[in-house]
C-alpha cells in the first residue's frame, strides 16, 4: 500500500518504460514507411479507432473498477479482522476467570498469543504465490520490487511462530496445510476444555465460540479472494483491446495529421505514444490490482494491519515491552 500522497515519476515512468517502448515501435515504423517511401495506403479513416478506442475504454473501466472492488473487499475484511481481534481479547480477559491470578494471566496470554499466531500464520498464507497473480511474472512488478520488501518473503513462519505458540503446539501446526484454521481449532478446543472444569461459563462459552466463528468466516473471505482469480475472460478481452486499439492509433493519426500537412505527419509520433501509454498504464494498473495479497506494493497491508493488532492486544495484555509500528520503505507499506 502506497502512503505518499502520489507516486512519484522516477518510479512510475521506469514501471511502465517497457509500454513506452512499445508505443514508439509501433508508432515510428508506419510513419517512417509513410513519410519516406510514400505508403499513404497506411492512414486509414479515425472512424474505425475512434470506435474500437470506444469499446476499449469501456472494458479497461469495466475492468479497473471490478479490480479495485476486489482490493477494497479485501481492505474491509481486514478491517473487521482488527474490530473481532480487539472483541476477542477482551473477551478473553473478562470471561475466563480462575481463583489464582497469576494463572488467570497466563490463560489470558496464552490465548491471546495464540492468536497472534493465527494472525502470522493468515498473512503468511495469503502472501504465498499463486500461477496466475503478477507480481513475479511481470517484468516491471519484478523490477518495482527494489523500492520494497514482502517480510513474509524475506523470513520464514516456523521463526515467526516461537514467541507465540508452545514448541509442541508450532511442531503441530508446522504440519498441517492450513496452519491458520488448525490454530482456530486449538483454541476452540482449550475453551471446551476451561467450559468444562467451569472456568467459563455456558454463555461466555457461547459468545466466544461465535468469536472465533466470526475469524474462520474472515478467513474463508480472504482465501476466497486469494484463490479465486480476476476471471480470465475479463482479464484477456481488455489486454486484446488494448493492444488492437493502440496498434491501429498510429494509422488513425497518420491520416489526421496529414490533412494538415505533410510536415504534420511528424506529430503521430508523440500523440500516439502518449494516447497508447495511456491505455496500456490502465490496463496495467487493472492487472497489478487483482490480486490484493500477492505482495504487490499496491497490495493491502496485511503485515502492519497484523503488527497494529499485535500491538494493541499485546498493550490490553498490560505489557509494557511493544513491538514498534511498521514503517514504510518508500512509501510502501506491506
Amino acid at each position: 500500500m502506497n502512503v505518499g500522497s502520489h507516486y512519484k515519476l522516477i518510479h512510475f515512468i521506469p514501471w511502465t518504460k517497457e509500454k513506452i517502448y512499445k508505443m514508439l515501435l509501433i508508432s515510428v515504423v508506419p510513419t517512417l514507411l509513410f513519410y519516406f517511401l510514400g505508403w499513404t495506403w497506411l492512414a486509414i479513416p479515425w472512424v474505425p479507432v475512434a470506435l474500437l478506442g470506444t469499446a476499449t475504454a469501456f472494458i479497461s473501466g469495466f475492468n479497473n473498477t471490478q479490480t479495485y472492488n476486489r482490493l477494497w473487499e479485501a481492505r474491509q475484511i481486514y478491517g473487521a479482522i482488527i474490530n473481532n481481534s480487539r472483541a476477542l481479547s477482551m473477551m478473553i480477559k473478562d470471561f475466563i476467570r480462575t481463583d489464582d491470578k497469576a494463572e488467570e494471566k497466563l490463560l489470558h496470554k496464552e490465548m491471546v498469543y495464540r492468536h497472534i499466531a493465527w494472525l502470522t500464520a493468515l498473512r503468511f498464507q495469503l502472501r504465498e504465490s499463486k500461477s496466475w497473480e503478477h507480481v513475479k511474472t511481470k517484468s516491471w512488478n519484478r523490477e518495482y520490487l527494489q523500492y520494497y520488501k514482502v517480510p513474509e518473503w524475506e523470513s520464514s513462519l516456523e521463526e515467526e511462530l516461537k514467541p507465540f505458540l508452545s514448541e509442541q503446539e508450532r511442531q503441530f501446526i508446522l504440519e498441517r496445510k492450513n496452519r491458520a484454521v488448525q490454530i482456530i481449532a486449538l483454541q476452540t478446543d482449550q475453551l471446551r476444555k476451561l467450559n468444562e472444569h467451569g472456568l467459563v461459563t455456558d454463555f461466555n462459552y457461547v459468545a466466544l465460540e461465535n468469536q472465533f466463528k466470526e475469524l474462520y468466516d474472515q478467513q474463508g473471505k480472504c482465501e476466497r479472494i486469494k484463490n479465486f482469480p480476476y476471471p480470465r475472460q475479463f482479464s484477456t478481452i481488455n489486454v486484446f483491446f488494448t493492444n488492437a486499439f493502440c496498434a491501429l492509433l498510429p494509422f488513425g493519426f497518420l491520416n489526421e495529421f496529414s490533412k494538415i500537412g505533410e510536415p504534420f505527419v511528424w506529430l503521430t509520433i508523440p500523440f500516439s505514444v502518449m494516447t497508447g501509454w495511456v491505455f496500456m498504464t490502465l490496463q496495467q494498473i487493472g492487472e497489478s490490482t487483482e490480486n490484493p495479497f500477492e505482495g504487490n506494493a499496491n497490495d493491502v497491508s496485511i503485515t502492519q494491519i497484523s503488527r497494529n493488532i499485535e500491538i494493541d492486544l499485546r498493550d490490553m495484555l498490560g505489557e509494557k515491552d511493544l513491538p514498534a509500528p511498521l514503517a514504510p520503505m518508500n512509501n510502501i507499506l506491506m
